[in-house]
């Protein structure tokens, strides 16, 4: 494919990054710090929220093996899905005026269930095209790298511009809203410019679903990428949806802070939004080193560094007490963000690659789907944390004559441990279940090959021999 292909199919992942983030970062503290809506209440609804995931994803991505149409398997339901999605995602952001307590809770349930069924259809068939579209090793990591440009980009608006374009109170937040879901329906439209699937897998035939789980299941390799990236993934949320709270009674950002050496003023929102922006930033030229470091010593063994590095930088964050010490723990984080950022993409491309050797189809969908199901157990992961420990521990909520209430020792102390002690526990736990995947060096080397030979025969099936018979 053309590179202005390559590049226009990874637009997506600023679409992805954007509706996702803004969604993980600030939902939970909207619901709970401004519309007043029971910690526990909330934690409740992502337990709901894991289960509904339990059945959806593999699903999504079960039907999406299946499909056959003259557009292909995942085209046509990225084209379906994208436009009821970004209206879904402002819908989510404005519940009527008036609602309170349990008509509340069930709107908030409704939304988010219906979000993440459109997220869902929309982003497995979009990640499911990158193995596809993309067959040798080195490319992908090229790809990957750009993919999760865009994606650093859609991270750095979701979780900086949020706080800024909403306003201290959140009372701006259906502009924000509306802007956002806007730009996800452009950039989903524009990856599909970008998306093309090979003609010669539209043919292939999906196992039935009992088999396809029970095949999906027995892969090893799978099984250990899985509990590997749910751990990552359970970082990722634990960070963005912790900080808000961190920020404002941990760190104390509760006025105006001055920067003389430049003669600025940063108010409260600014500073919440540099201390989750700066390490996307960061990670922005970090990006290059990690595909550098891909190329050069493998997927596998260069996710295994980011896993280390990544958890002795998260340790860092329990020692800050102002916003410039925050800032820098953040600032740091950014170095192996990149790196769990692009990596996984090239572990579970792998996987499927050796998955077709074993069943003769390529099946991104489901285990993209199964790869989606291990993420919505981490947001339940971290929306049980977040709502238990903040219960247990005795959090004051604000209310309108107290914005900035004061909070017992134990809450600051759970605090810390939502930001920094259990992410960096869950890090130490990615590095070790990584022991256990196989697909890296000779074995890896060996098994691409024959994907590419069996490639060449679907393809030759599919046309036809065209040379000409000599008598």
């Amino acid at each position: 494919m053309k590179r202005w292909q390559l590049v226009l199919y990874a637009s997506g992942s600023l679409a992805t990054a954007l509706s996702y983030q803004a969604f993980s970062t600030y939902i939970q503290f909207l619901y709970i710090d401004t519309l007043g809506l029971r910690a526990a209440w909330v934690g409740n609804v992502w337990s709901l929220y894991g289960l509904w995931n339990a059945v959806n994803d593999p699903l999504a991505g079960y039907w999406s093996d299946k499909t056959h149409t003259r557009w292909g398997r995942r085209i046509p339901w990225i084209a379906g899905a994208f436009i009821p999605l970004a209206i879904t995602f402002y819908l989510l952001w404005v519940p009527p005026a008036g609602l309170r307590d349990a008509p509340l809770l069930v709107y908030f349930l409704v939304f988010v269930l219906a979000f993440d069924f459109l997220w869902t259809i929309v982003v497995m068939n979009w990640t499911a095209l990158f193995p596809e579209m993309v067959p040798d090793e080195r490319q992908r990591a090229s790809v990957s790298a750009w993919r999760q440009l865009f994606s650093l980009v859609g991270l750095l608006v979701g979780v900086a511009l949020p706080p800024i374009l909403a306003g201290e109170d959140w009372s701006g937040r259906g502009g924000m809203a509306l802007l956002f879901a806007v730009v996800t329906a452009v950039f989903f439209g524009l990856s599909l410019l970008g998306s093309r699937e090979r003609p010669e897998f539209r043919h292939d035939e999906a196992l039935p679903l009992r088999a396809a789980l029970r095949t999906t299941f027995a892969n090893r390799d799978f099984l250990f990428f899985l509990g590997m990236n749910l751990m990552v993934q359970f970082v990722f949320l634990a960070l963005t949806a912790t900080v808000p709270f961190y920020a404002k009674y941990v760190l104390r950002i509760q006025s105006e802070t001055a920067v003389p050496a430049l003669g600025l003023t940063l108010d409260v929102g600014l500073q919440n939004s540099l201390l989750l922006a700066v390490p996307f930033l960061v990670a922005l030229p970090a990006m290059f080193l990690w595909t550098a470091l891909a190329h050069r010593f493998g997927a596998w063994q260069t996710m295994r560094l980011a896993c280390l590095t990544a958890a002795a930088s998260l340790l860092l964050l329990f020692w800050p007490d102002s916003f410039w010490t925050g800032l820098l723990a953040t600032t740091i984080f950014g170095l192996p963000l990149a790196g769990l950022l692009m990596l996984t993409d090239l572990l579970i491309a792998a996987v499927i690659d050796a998955d077709e050797l074993a069943t003769g189809a390529r099946r991104e969908g489901l285990y993209f789907g199964m790869n989606g199901l291990a993420i919505r157990f981490a947001f339940t992961m971290q929306g049980m944390m977040t709502g238990n420990i903040l219960a247990l521990t005795g959090y004051v909520a604000p209310t309108p004559a107290v914005l900035y209430p004061a909070q017992p020792a134990a809450v600051l102390a759970g605090m810390r441990w939502m930001v920094a002690g259990i992410p960096a526990l869950a890090m130490l736990l990615a590095l070790a279940l990584l022991q256990g995947y196989r697909l890296h060096g000779k074995r890896l080397v060996a098994m691409q090959q024959e994907v590419a030979a069996l490639h060449a025969q679907k393809h030759q099936a599919l046309v036809g021999d065209s040379r000409p018979v000599l008598d």
